[in-house]
């Protein structure tokens, strides 16, 4: 069925969809519409969950442990300084192997304050030991949630959904959503990994931990993210076959014979494609590469797909303020490291605080790329788009 929801509405229907035990949050501008919304199906009765309106995001994250770690299917929603204040709590859940997922409407950091988008949020929650997925469009994002429960319940790890803050969660799409049944059909009954509750097999959950033992526990929780990698790609793959709607963790748009690239996540990519189109119609041998999955970083793909160009633009919607280059920039040149010909990756720094791309933008880029190429030589370390 075709309807027209923003990205918020289009998360908190796959919530409905999936009727979660749980759901604890907090309320945050970009991502209040989202457990707003789930509360009214809540307090319809449409679904069975159990809402608990918490004091603060630490709170909603401490409960989703809770649920998550007795037996229960548990979800949240929240952005920016949200996100931040669970960051103690977001390694907790990961180092308990806890399936919850969170919805992630990506907002900017304060200080100064500002509640449009950037990846500021997530970004600095990437090693956390959450499996991060970024969501092009508003039908991306309603999909990968629904996506995102089975990955989590299949590898026991938690999972962030992002979609970019206003840009796509405020703004009406086209969206096709499934039936309900589909949608549990596909995801399945929760098997947890354990459960509090069960007290004929009493179990000791997150212990004090000495020198003699920590470093076995955090071995495990790696060896669990390492892990996924196929676990999200067959799910991909059950999720396409069943739907017809494919979502690889890193896909090219007009790569094959592409000389320069960019590779970017989030809303952006649209943005890019249209940049791509525009210069391929002056005969300009450009592509893009969009990077769907953050964490794990997919550098065994990341490798495949990229290896082959000879300069490679990274846009990254962060500035990590004191790194040499941009965050995904970093990951980027480390999967790349021993590539040979070891390509130009110049970074590039766009759209802090919401502040707008466009595809002239991009553009711009693309002639800077095809430049370095002549060079073989990175003009700047760190070029800022767009920044007066």
């Amino acid at each position: 069925m075709i309807v027209a929801k923003t990205g918020n509405e289009a998360m908190a229907y796959a919530m409905k969809q999936i009727n979660p035990d749980v759901v604890a949050a907090y309320p945050i501008t970009p991502s209040t519409e989202i457990v707003q919304i789930f509360s009214s199906f809540v307090s319809d009765g449409v679904v069975d969950t159990e809402y608990v309106a918490v004091e603060s995001e630490h709170s909603a994250m401490s409960a989703c442990i809770g649920a998550a770690a007795a037996g229960a299917r548990a979800m949240t929603a929240t952005a920016s300084q949200g996100l931040a204040l669970m960051h103690e709590m977001l390694f907790i859940a990961s180092g308990l192997r806890l399936p919850v997922v969170m919805c992630v409407a990506s907002r900017s950091l304060s200080s100064p304050l500002n509640i449009h988008c950037d990846h500021s949020d997530t970004v600095a929650s990437r090693d956390a030991g959450w499996i991060q997925i970024y969501s092009e469009n508003s039908q991306e994002g309603y999909d990968s949630v629904i996506q995102a429960v089975k990955i989590a319940e299949t590898i026991y790890l938690p999972v962030i959904v992002a979609i970019d803050g206003f840009i796509l969660s405020h703004c009406m799409d086209r969206i096709e959503i499934l039936e309900d049944k589909e949608v549990q059909d596909f995801i399945g009954k929760l098997k947890p990994n354990y459960t509090l509750l069960d007290v004929e097999n009493p179990i000791t959950v997150s212990p004090a931990c000495l020198p003699d033992s920590y470093f076995e526990h955090k071995r495990a929780q790696a060896q669990g993210m390492n892990d996924a990698l196929p676990v999200i790609e067959k799910v991909i793959e059950e999720f396409a076959k069943k739907f017809g709607r494919n979502y690889p963790v890193i896909e090219g748009y007009r790569t094959e014979d592409a000389e320069v690239v960019v590779i970017v996540m989030g809303s952006t990519v649209g943005t890019a494609r249209i940049a791509v189109d525009e210069m391929r119609a002056q005969g300009k041998k450009v592509g893009m590469v969009k990077l769907r999955v953050f964490r794990p970083l997919v550098h065994q793909r990341i490798k495949e797909v990229l290896s082959k160009f000879k300069v490679i633009g990274v846009l990254d919607r962060v500035e990590s303020v004191n790194s040499y280059v941009s965050p995904l920039t970093t990951e980027i040149r480390s999967a790349l490291y021993d590539v040979s010909p070891k390509p130009l990756v110049p970074s590039f720094v766009y759209g802090l605080g919401g502040r707008e791309i466009t595809s002239e933008d991009i553009i711009e880029v693309f002639e800077q790329l095809l430049e370095m190429k002549k060079t073989n030589k990175i003009k700047d370390e760190v070029t800022y788009i767009g920044v007066r």
